[in-house]
């Protein structure tokens, strides 16, 4: 049996409702995990919600709520929008739960066996908003704390650390050794360096109890939670199953789904949490080199050219855009407009504009005039005809090159190539409505053959092009399919690509509008 593909995403943190960056990372974790089945792989893909610390604790006091209440309900706000945009996960990870809890405290008690944790105290300037003690280092030019550390206090606090610094030279060999690790490039670089300023370091993973009593609690300590490293990291492996054997969960077998294909998290926690600790505290635990995860690390989502923050009041809401150009759209534009791996800009306008260039002119268009002329000249039916020239061959030629095309540009998680291959196919097809010009042809019943061709031929890569995008617009993808009147009796993967699925004496359906227009409201 093949290995089971395994990706995983960063968990959100419950301290405030999902935006657009939440809304991309997740869309394209669940466009990877349908392109992965597409390919004829199993895929399981594994997302959720961090749920404990400091500042989720506050949050819950000033609305006088218990934190699993305050935590349920800016939850929900997650749940809700990856049903609405289709993120189909195969796995939930809750950081309440038991059985996370279990093996959180397994691998601390383990860690502190083999006197890899330890405690100490440590007196300096503290930031409560990053909720760490703050280094010289971490001073702007002026010699301040700037103003991304919010408030920054004196304080001395007895906690736990863990011994970073026995496993740094570790790191350093192994991201020489393996250079696949990270993708894109660019991120890998920005780890190597960062992992030097951690030499000497060791890793504060605790917080006592007399400040903080929402977190899980040291197996060895009980007056103190452990922070946020051993919690919400260790999600990706204790909801895959890994030590679940003391529990009755219902968890996937570990060993069919690890190591992690794609750890797919935003470029602003690589350094130091995922590229840093996450792969330490693996290889402390005993992870071997080969089952270390790689790491996919995407861009941010900026506004004119500003990163969104809640203070600049740039903030894009996933679901004010959808309700404008909907679920598909907003999937379309998230997977179209950017490179992964690299930044992009993202305003309302130019939202509208590709829904209404692309969906809307390009795809929409061709679907509709399609089978309104199918309906027309050929009762909707596909004919049998053996007619064929030099721009049929091409068009199929592109189709039939379509699905290896696809393959390639998803090598390297490029879904925007794999999109802009489809839509040179789309455009294709509908230069070639214009110059067969069937709406001339039909005039002269001499030519019905060659009408009959034309129709299938642009039906048949109408339907293509549907089930290899389906991936990045689900809904629109089956909407297409029931208006073409074709249904699979399996689930479609490249293997059963085959030029000629419309079979002659098939009945198209009626033609309507897929992608209708739309405005901003104001």
């Amino acid at each position: 049996m093949p290995k089971t593909r395994y990706l995983t995403t960063a968990i959100d943190y419950t301290n405030a409702p999902p935006h657009i960056g939440h809304a991309y990372e997740k869309v394209l974790a669940d466009a990877l995990a349908r392109f992965g089945r597409l390919f004829g792989n199993k895929v399981f893909l594994l997302t959720g919600v961090d749920q404990h610390g400091q500042k989720v604790q506050q949050s819950a006091e000033k609305l006088n709520l218990p934190p699993a209440q305050f935590v349920a309900g800016v939850t929900q706000h997650f749940l809700d929008l990856w049903k609405r945009l289709e993120v189909h996960y195969d796995g939930w990870a809750a950081t309440m739960e038991p059985v996370h809890q279990r093996v959180v405290q397994s691998l601390l008690q383990q860690l502190y066996d083999k006197g890899q944790i330890y405690k100490r105290s440590t007196k300096g300037m503290y930031s409560v908003r990053q909720e760490q003690f703050l280094m010289d280092r971490d001073r702007n030019e002026q010699g301040q704390f700037g103003p991304e550390w919010g408030e920054v206090e004196e304080r001395e606090e007895e906690n736990y650390y863990f011994k970073l610094s026995d496993h740094v030279e570790w790191l350093q060999k192994f991201l020489d050794q393996h250079p696949q690790a990270v993708f894109p490039d660019a991120r890998m670089t920005m780890l190597k360096n960062a992992v030097q300023d951690t030499v000497g370091q060791d890793l504060c993973i605790s917080r006592p109890k007399s400040r903080l009593t929402w977190g899980i609690e040291l197996p060895f300590d009980k007056d103190f939670v452990t922070f946020v490293w051993f919690d919400a990291l260790t999600n990706y492996i204790s909801f895959a199953g890994y030590r679940k054997e003391a529990s009755n969960a219902q968890l996937p077998n570990f060993g069919d789904l690890w190591p992690c294909d794609a750890h797919i998290i935003g470029k602003d926690i690589l350094v130091p949490a995922h590229g840093i600790y996450w792969l330490i505290m693996l290889h402390a635990t005993g992870f071997k080199d080969e089952e270390m995860p790689k790491l996919l690390v995407h861009g941010f989502w900026n506004v004119r050219g500003e990163k969104m923050s809640k203070s600049l009041g740039n903030v894009v809401n996933p679901n004010d855009l959808a309700n404008v150009v909907g679920e598909d759209g907003l999937r379309y534009y998230l997977l179209s407009d950017i490179a992964t791996g690299q930044d992009s800009d993202i305003s309302p306008d130019r939202v509208i504009m590709r829904y209404h260039s692309d969906l809307a002119n390009v795809l929409g268009n061709l679907l509709n005039r399609t089978l309104n002329m199918a309906k027309k000249y050929l009762d909707g039916k596909i004919q049998e005809t053996t007619h064929n020239d030099v721009l049929a061959a091409e068009l199929r030629s592109a189709v039939e090159a379509l699905p290896q095309l696809t393959k390639d540009a998803l090598q390297t998680y490029q879904i925007h190539k794999a999109l802009a291959a489809a839509w040179e196919v789309l455009n294709l097809a509908n230069t070639y409505v214009e110059k067969t010009a069937p709406f001339k042809l039909a005039k002269d019943p001499a030519n019905a053959p060659q009408v009959a061709a034309i129709m299938r031929n642009l039906a048949e890569t109408i339907l293509h092009v549907s089930i290899l995008i389906s991936p990045v617009v689900p809904k629109a993808a089956r909407n297409i399919q029931q208006q073409l009147g074709w249904a699979s009796d399996k689930s479609m993967t490249l293997a059963d690509l085959h030029w000629g699925l419309l079979r002659p004496g098939h009945q198209l359906g009626i033609g309507t509008p897929l992608f209708p227009r739309v405005e901003l409201e104001g």
